[in-house]
């Protein structure tokens, strides 16, 4: 099983201050790189969360929706 970065790990955080710091070389303004780089995160299925790894992850049984019992195998 492959795993993808998520965001909030630190693989997603050093590649989203690498697209700022490369916003910022071509002269996007600090605050606008921000937002530029998570725009550029989102838009990249590579880095999108794919929801939770486990059955544990997709809360209290009795309070699943159908979508979620679909994960279930």
């Amino acid at each position: 099983m492959n795993i993808m970065p998520e965001p909030g790990s630190k693989k997603f955080d050093r590649r989203r201050a690498q697209l700022r710091r490369e916003a910022e070389d071509q002269g996007i303004p600090d605050k606008h790189a921000n937002e530029d780089a998570k725009e550029r995160l989102e838009d990249d299925p590579h880095w999108q969360t794919h929801g939770p790894r486990t059955e544990r992850g997709l809360g209290p049984k009795g309070q699943r929706n159908e979508r979620d019992d679909q994960h279930e195998s």
